[in-house]
Formats: structure tokens, C-alpha cells, sequence
């Protein structure tokens, strides 16, 4: 494995700029691959992780005893741990992405002009992509597998509270990757934890061609606010289920237990539960998830359904809590839950609960956010879910990608014109 070690004298500025050509280089020869070299590298980092599990679960063993004695949230640490079953899952998921088809070279559309020029419009790489990520170390392969299959470079920097298991993975990763011919520069850990490292990847434009944060506001603000190189994030993850009048009782209370407690540290986790005024499952809703151990802050009609609701806030209808505590709202009908979520929403995740096609018709046309579901939990917000292989995070905007970023989401396009000797009068 080549040295990431920097010298004492050099400045965070002077390391991302010199690991970042590096990057760039191996770029351009990893954008010489076939899909099927790719495709071998990817199986053979997923079968190092593998054969490094008992290393990987050790350093991970150590960075979670950190954090507990540091006193980190029951949020973060769920997304710090993993276990042989998590591990598992994310050398499956790279093998996921291995076997996806490559979206490089993919042509887009073909037109011929009436003077006989045809265009074409191909799938390419972006070229190096900076991930800056806080607590899952499952990132570092979900992000490592994307850009390798679609032809991008990328430069992992990644939490303090993860960065034994950071190092694991990387190493394993990059041993598998090298050994089936991509080069060592393509999937770079930044080696450093000095947050003027994340500066200097803010402020590399020329360098890195996009950067994507995955973590808390904090961090992502930050990133949105200091970046000079283009931003593909989401800043919250405020996600609505609505229970509408004629939802089916069993099925709103397996969804609204599902959407916020599978997992409450997700960015697909329910934080507001809106229930019609006319559904007849409310209270059955409310007490299953009190007596699951969420904690409910509600309007005055939610705390009339069960004495252990507790008012809720102006804040908390714009809060993330990634944690057992939940919203609740009562509202009259449709047009209310709309207005509430068109209020509220970060423009995440949103899904409604009902037996009426025309409603969940509805919804799904007027809710904007980049993923809007009827009949379904939240939890499903997540790339592999969408048979995307894994994610490199979710983008809430409007341009580029929307929703969970995978391999389409990790190209752009050029235009490839071909003329057979024309000249523009």
C-alpha cells in the first residue's frame, strides 16, 4: 500500500492538494477500465473484507469502547457498531455494485442534424469526488464501490470516532482493488484527522470535482457554507408518515412502527407521525409506540389520545431527532397533512398510509421531496433498497441527482459529435 504519511512541514493544504493529484492521475487510468475489470476488482475488495472481518471487527471493537467512554449518543453509536452481520452486509453490498450494470459510456440519446452531424450524448465519469462522512464506517466501501464502478476517483475522510475501523476497511479495500489492477491513488483515506484537512477539500476546486457530506447538520452546513467545489447533501432527514381517514388500522401500525423505530438513527427514520382526525387507529398507533419506549410530543388533539404524550414545541416540528422521540400532529384531512408537510418538510422522505388510490395518487404528485412513498415506511430510503447496490447519500436538491446517489448519480455527460467533413456556413 502506498504511503499516505505526511511530512511535519506540510500544511493540510499542501496534503490534499498532493493526494488529490494523486487521485486525479489514477482517475484517468481507472477510466481505461472495462465494466468487467471494474466489475473483478469490486469482487475481490468484497472478498478482502472478508478475509480481514476479524481484523475490521476488532478496530471497530475500539473506536465503539471510545466513544461509549466519551459519552457519545445511543444515535451515533448504532451507526459506529458493527458486527459480523453488518460486516457481512457491506462485502455484499460491494459485490452488489460489482455486478450492477456499468453506467460509463451508457449513450444517453443519438440525433442526427439535418446537415448530417450526429450527436450523442455518453455517460462519464465526474472524475474525483470527496466523501466527508462522521460515525458509519460502512461508508468507506459504499463509496469506495460506487466510484470504482463508475469510473471516479474518490478521497475518504471520515469521522475521528470511526477511524480505526476507517483504516481497516480502507486497507482491506484498497489490497483487494490493487490486486485486480486498479490503482492505489483511485480510493484514498485522508490521513489526518486535523479539521483543517476538511478545509482544504472545501476549497480544492480544480482538484475535486464534487463533494458529498454524510453526516450531522453541523457537518453539512458547514460544507454547504464553506465549499468552493459543488455540493451534492441533504441537510436534515425530517420525514412525515401520514395516516389518512382510510387507512387500514393493522397496516398504519406496522408502517408507524417500522418508520421510526427499526432504526431511530437513519436519516429515513419517521420524526413526524400526522394522523387524520378521522382515522380510526389513532389511539392503537399512539400507544404502541409510547409503550415501545418513544417518547411523543404532540399537539392538544395527540395529547388528548394518551395522558403520556407531552406537548410539543414549535422546534420540534423541524427537528431530526434520530432518536426514539417523535412528532405527533393532528390533522383534518388531506389539504391539512399537505400543508403541514409543505411547512415542515426537509424534502427527504415522506409517505402516506391509505386504501384510497386517489389519495396516495395524490400525494405522490404534490409532495415534493425527493423520495415520496404510499403504503410503505420511511426505512425504505435507502439505495440498496432501491435495487441500487448502496449509496453515497441521499441529495435532497433539484439539480444533478435527487434521492439516493448511486452509479447514475456519480456520472455527468459529454456530447460526442460526428461529422463527415461539415462546415457551419
Amino acid at each position: 500500500m502506498a504511503d499516505q504519511t505526511r511530512d511535519t512541514a506540510e500544511t493540510p493544504t499542501d496534503l490534499i492538494a498532493r493526494i488529490a493529484r494523486q487521485g486525479r492521475a489514477a482517475q484517468r487510468v481507472l477510466a481505461r477500465m472495462d465494466a468487467p475489470a471494474k466489475a473483478a476488482a469490486l469482487h475481490a475488495a468484497a472478498a478482502a473484507l472478508r478475509a480481514e472481518a476479524g481484523a475490521i471487527l476488532a478496530a471497530n471493537a475500539e473506536d465503539v469502547a471510545a466513544a461509549e467512554a466519551a459519552g457519545v449518543s445511543g444515535a451515533m453509536l448504532d451507526r459506529l457498531r458493527l458486527d459480523p452481520a453488518r460486516l457481512e452486509a457491506t462485502a455484499a453490498a460491494v459485490d452488489s455494485v460489482a455486478d450492477l450494470p456499468d453506467p460509463v459510456g451508457e449513450e444517453i440519446s443519438r440525433a442526427e442534424r439535418p446537415n448530417g452531424l450526429v450527436l450523442a450524448r455518453v455517460r462519464i465519469p465526474i472524475g474525483l469526488i470527496g466523501i466527508i462522512y462522521e460515525s458509519r464506517p460502512n461508508v468507506t466501501a459504499d463509496a469506495a464501490a460506487l466510484c470504482v464502478r463508475s469510473g471516479n476517483a474518490v478521497l475518504l475522510r471520515g469521522g475521528s470516532e470511526a477511524v480505526r475501523s476507517n483504516r481497516a476497511i480502507h486497507a482491506a479495500l484498497v489490497r483487494g482493488l490493487a490486486s485486480a489492477g486498479v490503482p492505489e491513488g483511485a480510493v484514498q483515506l485522508v490521513p489526518t484527522q486535523d479539521r483543517a484537512a476538511v478545509g482544504a477539500m472545501l476549497a480544492a476546486a480544480g482538484l475535486i470535482d464534487m463533494i458529498v457530506p454524510r453526516g450531522g447538520k453541523s457537518l453539512v452546513a458547514r460544507v454547504q457554507a464553506d465549499a468552493r467545489v459543488p455540493v451534492l447533501a441533504h441537510l436534515d432527514g425530517i420525514c412525515h408518515t401520514y395516516l389518512h381517514s382510510a387507512a387500514d388500522p393493522d397496516k398504519a401500525l406496522a408502517i408507524a412502527l417500522n418508520a421510526k423505530l427499526r432504526r431511530t438513527g437513519i436519516c429515513g427514520s419517521m420524526e413526524t407521525l400526522l394522523l387524520d382526525s378521522r382515522f380510526a387507529g389513532s389511539q392503537a398507533v399512539v400507544s404502541a409506540l409510547l409503550d415501545r419506549g418513544c417518547e411523543l410530543r404532540g399537539d392538544a388533539r395527540a395529547r388528548a389520545l394518551d395522558p403520556r404524550v407531552i406537548a410539543a414545541s414549535d422546534e420540534d416540528w423541524d427537528t431530526e431527532y434520530l432518536d426514539a422521540i417523535l412528532s405527533v400532529a393532528v390533522v383534518d384531512g388531506l389539504d391539512a397533512a399537505l400543508d403541514h408537510i409543505a411547512r415542515h418538510s426537509s424534502h427527504h422522505t415522506d409517505a402516506v398510509v391509505s386504501e384510497d388510490a386517489a389519495v396516495c395518487e395524490r400525494f405522490l404528485a404534490e409532495v415534493d421531496s425527493a423520495i415520496v412513498m404510499a403504503n410503505a415506511s420511511t426505512q425504505f430510503a435507502d439505495g440498496g433498497e432501491f435495487g441500487l447496490g448502496a449509496e453515497i447519500g441521499i441529495a435532497t436538491g433539484r439539480l444533478h441527482a435527487r434521492g439516493p446517489v448511486a452509479l447514475e448519480g456519480l456520472t455527468t455527460y459529454k456530447w460526442q459529435v460526428r461529422g463527415t467533413g461539415q462546415v457551419r456556413p
